[in-house]
């Protein structure tokens, strides 16, 4: 079994070669004497550049002056995992605040196909795929208690797109097991923003393609409001993260199976070199939310789709529904309006609004329509409520008709 970290490896070396690098790479640096090479490839452990060193340098950071706490209030969020959102203001009281979350990168086996056994190795935070949704007003701190367990393989780490500097806090949150780290980063820029774990080199891609993303969102302190600066209120969030999977096969086509974390190591990036995902699924597999885990609502409720997708470009359609109200980019832009279909760029997420205005099931899909309907990009929602034929009406059900 392949183990990609190497817990007492010295700070100042971790900084010397790039975030991920496994044994092979701390051999490098430390004379390799006391440590066995891996059976697979080992990551690449070019030397940082000087000026990327510099900026996500831990030591620069705590030489600098502290941050002045003074007129924030302490709250403590509680994560949940998706669909779901956290308890939060929708339009912010008070003060700005410190909003603390906390969030171990757990590793675990996942089911991503039921009807094809293939699985994955998936690289978590909270132990979800996507990770937990954050929620936080423009203005407020986000302090975050990264926590990496004691049996992990891996090092970890964090990059808010959100943030501003340090690699988005990745160079101030690398994590092996059994470590904790603290950051704390000021929230300047409303919308909805992606963040995943970045160690370095390839374990980027590695960490990102097993699931290690999930969103933020970051809403104005007096709530999203339409382009006449009308306020806008949403009566639940449902989240989606869309993931893109590079599963590896056998010489028979099947998917391989491997013991623990990281074994897939090389296989998974002659995968992932093809840019053709085996999968491309809503919340960690297909057919998450469907079925038994099809989203609930009721006509007249208005909902706010969250959708992140850390890696890959969609083409959200609701199927039998609109987005009343779209924000592709920034919560300061007037939002889009009676979208058909709407854009999430890859490595960053965007939010639509709409209220439900007939029972039955609506289909949310990434309107690529074979990476909806053949890789698993679908979920559904069932309304619950009384049809209105103002809107749509059978006039005639099917019947034969003459030649």
């Amino acid at each position: 079994m392949t183990k990609f970290i190497n817990p007492g490896l010295a700070p100042t070396s971790r900084r010397n070669i790039l975030r991920g690098s496994v044994l092979a790479g701390a051999a490098a640096v430390t004379g390799g004497a006391a440590f066995s090479m891996p059976k697979r490839a080992p990551v690449p452990r070019d030397p940082l550049p000087e000026t990327l060193h510099r900026v996500a340098d831990p030591e620069t950071a705590q030489a600098a002056p502290p941050a002045d706490l003074s007129g924030y209030t302490r709250i403590k969020q509680e994560l949940v995992a998706p669909p779901f959102a956290p308890e939060h203001e929708q339009v912010a009281t008070g003060g700005p605040k410190i909003i603390e979350v906390t969030m171990d990168t757990t590793e675990q086996l996942m089911v991503v196909d039921e009807d094809t056994g293939a699985s994955v190795w998936a690289l978590t935070y909270n132990g979800s795929v996507p990770g937990p949704l954050i929620i936080c007003h423009e203005g407020d701190m986000v302090e975050l208690t990264l926590r990496n367990p004691h049996d992990s393989m891996m090092e970890h780490n964090i990059d808010f797109h959100a943030s501003t500097g340090a690699l988005g806090g990745g160079g101030l949150t690398h994590v092996y097991p059994g470590e904790e780290v603290v950051l704390r980063w000021k929230a300047t820029k409303p919308g909805v923003f992606t963040y995943h774990c970045a160690p370095g080199g390839a374990m980027i891609p590695y960490h990102v393609c097993h699931g290690m993303n999930g969103a933020l969102m970051v809403l104005p302190r007096d709530g999203l409001k339409d382009a006449d600066g009308n306020p806008l209120h949403y009566d639940s969030i449902t989240y989606f993260g869309e993931q893109d999977y590079y599963l590896p096969r056998d010489e028979n086509g099947d998917f391989k199976t491997y013991d623990a974390a990281g074994d897939d190591y090389a296989d998974s990036l002659d995968a992932m070199r093809t840019l053709v995902p085996t999968h491309q699924v809503f919340n960690g597999a297909v057919g998450a939310l469907t079925g038994d885990g099809a989203l609930r609502a009721k006509v007249g409720e208005t909902v706010l789709m969250v959708h992140n997708s850390c890696n890959v470009d969609s083409r959200p359609h609701l199927i039998g529904g609109h987005g009343d109200y779209v924000w592709e980019s920034s919560f300061t832009d007037p939002p889009l309006t009676g979208m058909e279909t709407w854009f999430v760029r890859g490595g960053g997420g965007a939010a639509a609004m709409y209220t439900f205005q007939q029972p039955g099931v609506y289909a949310y899909v990434n309107h690529n329509l074979i990476i909806g309907a053949l890789l698993g990009a679908t979920a559904h929602f069932v309304v619950d409520g009384d049809w209105n034929n103002e809107l749509m009406e059978q006039v005639v059900a099917p019947r034969p008709f003459e030649a």
